[in-house]
């Protein structure tokens, strides 16, 4: 028992970091933007490895990422757990550096393939297009219930943990995340 209750108080006081860590970005940019540096680097270069598998270009997207937030830093408006947002921003980011290197050619005999390729351009723009509709959708979504889809998703918790977490019952993260479920399939209606 002993342990779980630590464990719900590291949680809490990282949940209380991460808070700090944004309003201090407005504040102190340069000192937050190195303490969310040492703290979700790593983490960040392992989730991107994972749907990329190059290092460098791991490295290179979560440095982008890390540039855009000091670029953003005045305007930035985190409404879910910073590690959910740097995680989000750091797979688009992958996505999008996917996407963009199917445009380019390597040599001429690949640019002769155009007409097969027009096919496959229109499908990659349908899937950024899809991909910003589901960001807008998880957006769109009450507060309490993006933050729960968020530990789910991006957070990749249990429903145990997210209900520990936020001192909730396992059947209130259950609903949640079915009404967020439900609201994201009528949002993305048009695209299913």
């Amino acid at each position: 028992m002993v342990f779980f209750v630590i464990l719900v108080q590291i949680v809490h006081s990282m949940a209380l970091r991460s808070s700090e860590l944004v309003k201090l970005l407005s504040h102190n940019a340069e000192e937050a933007l190195r303490q969310m540096y040492d703290e979700y680097y790593t983490y960040l270069c392992y989730a991107v490895y994972r749907v990329l598998p190059d290092r460098a270009i791991a490295e290179d997207i979560v440095q982008e990422v890390f540039f855009e937030i000091w670029k953003k830093r005045e305007t930035i408006n985190i409404n879910t757990s910073l590690r959910s947002y740097l995680k989000r921003a750091a797979i688009n980011k992958t996505l999008n550096h996917i996407r963009d290197q199917k445009f380019k050619f390597d040599d001429e005999e690949q640019a002769v393939m155009v007409p097969d390729t027009n096919v496959h351009a229109h499908r990659l723009m349908e899937a950024g297009e899809l991909q910003d509709k589901i960001n807008e959708a998880i957006d769109s979504l009450p507060e309490k219930c993006r933050i729960i889809f968020g530990m789910s998703r991006y957070e990749e918790l249990s429903y145990r943990e997210i209900a520990q977490k936020l001192d909730i019952s396992i059947k209130t993260v259950e609903n949640q995340i079915s009404k967020a479920l439900r609201l994201m399939r009528e949002a993305l209606a048009d695209f299913i």
